[in-house]
């Protein structure tokens, strides 16, 4: 209950939310607007119930007037396992939503034009949430995808790309088919705004979850998958190839042969607490 009662707490509604809901209640709008400010407060919900149930940190959650975000204080060091489920959470509520308006209508409960009007809402958060978009639950997924086999900071670019072409896609098909839909303007711009704000925090976004990689739990990264790097190689090289979801044990090479091995905590001490911006790995390799 106090979990509940907590994540409740985390709830804020942005202010032009309640402007869209003044105006739905002057034009007579106004079970439209609730319908989908329920779906999207049961969709985050959904995200931060999972969420909690994995003892993230979560920030906040906002509703907003075209959708909503539940944010994390987690970057990028959480299992992949965990994060899916995290993802795909908020997409799994609409299923029992719409089975519990079925019932309702099955048992006469809700009329029938109240239901399609639900179901219409729900099938259409649920497909957009799924576009290849960031921050959409859809790039999410592809990020997540992509850093099965890619580094945190190619995959996070890649993502980025995948997602500004996506949003060109859907811009184009709006364009031909629905181009006096203001509300969907609204949406891309949004969608271009934070993608152009995540590409140009990128790097900051990388050193973030080096940080957190290094000051953070310790257990939660299973899977050890080594890193083999040249003596000459710079630190901030070896750790641009650091990878989500497993621990790098670093293989130092000389000539194609094993010179010897560190840790990647090694690494991250020598950048963060050291300050050694600019050192080899075979400075490491003899300072350790």
């Amino acid at each position: 209950m106090n979990k509940v009662i907590h994540l409740l707490q985390q709830v804020h509604v942005h202010p032009l939310l309640w402007i869209v809901i003044a105006i739905s209640i002057a034009t007579a709008h106004f079970l439209e607007v609730c319908l989908l400010i329920g779906i999207i407060f049961v969709h985050e919900m959904g995200h931060a119930a999972a969420a909690s149930f994995f003892s993230w940190r979560i920030k906040k959650i906002t509703l907003l007037p075209f959708g909503g975000v539940a944010e994390m204080e987690e970057h990028g060091n959480r299992p992949l396992k965990e994060e899916a489920i995290v993802v795909l959470a908020g997409p799994l509520q609409h299923i029992w939503m719409v089975a519990l308006a079925y019932a309702l209508l099955f048992f006469n409960l809700i009329p029938e034009d109240l239901f399609l009007l639900f179901l219409h809402y729900n099938l259409m958060i649920f497909i957009f949430n799924l576009i290849p978009v960031w921050p959409l639950d859809g790039g999410k997924l592809i990020f997540m995808l992509l850093s099965l086999k890619k580094s945190f900071p190619i995959a996070h670019r890649q993502t980025l790309l995948i997602s500004f072409s996506s949003v060109g896609i859907f811009s184009v098909l709006t364009l031909f088919a629905a181009p006096e839909q203001i509300n969907v303007w609204i949406i891309v711009g949004f969608l271009l705004f934070s993608l152009y704000h995540e590409w140009k925090q990128r790097r900051y976004i990388f050193m973030r979850f080096l940080l957190e990689r290094y000051y953070g739990k310790k257990s939660d990264l299973q899977a050890l998958k080594p890193i083999q790097a040249n003596e000459q190689d710079l630190l901030i090289d070896v750790l641009e190839k650091f990878q989500r979801g497993c621990k790098h044990p670093i293989i130092v090479e000389s000539d194609g042969k094993e010179k010897g091995m560190l840790d990647e905590n090694e690494l991250l001490h020598a950048y963060f607490t050291e300050k050694r911006l600019t050192d080899k790995i075979s400075d490491l390799l003899f300072s350790y």
